[in-house]
């Protein structure tokens, strides 16, 4: 029986490692930390956002600062906490100024994604605003027109997505506070079903 010399093994430390060391884009010589993301994965469920803003690249975590607490808030009100979830982005380094991220940037880091969605499985992936959810969708085979055309929508595949309203950008826009809400109802009911 011939055994291959090579066998690759990739895991969540693995990706981790490499984040921290990346050196792909400019990115990596402006942020202070890298914010390859965290959480826990009781219900197979990965949260992903677009980029770390200043509090997330002073502390290298994902979702710490305001909108960090108004999606822990929208995490308990349907019963669930980050000890339940995976939480990361598309963009593991701050952009400065916390502007959008580049095409190029994304096209760069968002192999770490691949890799995290392909070593962690996830049963459900909920997009944060436009950057993730047109990325996520594109990958599964779906097309995305708007934010506000796919926001709360449950698409099927291979994986259940459920596109959301990024949290900062439902906090800066208080109307659409109530339909990120419902969303978060949306995905209660997913997960009743699909039973994780």
């Amino acid at each position: 029986m011939q055994t291959s010399l090579f066998t690759f093994s990739d895991s969540r430390e693995k990706i981790e490692e490499d984040i921290n060391v990346c050196k792909k884009c400019a990115l990596s010589e402006t942020k202070t930390n890298t914010v390859p993301g965290e959480g826990g994965f009781r219900k197979k469920v990965m949260f992903v956002g677009e980029a770390p803003g200043k509090w997330e690249d002073i502390k290298g975590r994902p979702f710490v600062g305001a909108a960090g607490k108004y999606l822990d808030e929208l995490l308990q009100s349907i019963g669930l906490s980050r000890e339940d979830v995976f939480i990361t982005n598309i963009v593991k380094c701050r952009p400065p100024g916390n502007r959008d991220p580049t095409d190029e940037e994304i096209a760069a880091c968002s192999p770490y994604l691949d890799r995290q969605i392909a070593v962690m499985k996830p049963k459900i992936i909920v997009p944060l605003g436009r950057f993730s959810s047109g990325y996520i969708l594109n990958k599964f085979g779906f097309n995305m027109k708007s934010i506000s055309a796919v926001q709360g929508k449950v698409f099927r595949g291979d994986v259940i997505i459920i596109p959301m309203y990024h949290p900062a950008a439902a906090l800066y826009h208080g109307k659409w506070k109530p339909e990120l809400e419902r969303s978060f109802e949306v995905l209660k009911n997913v997960l009743e079903e699909v039973q994780v």
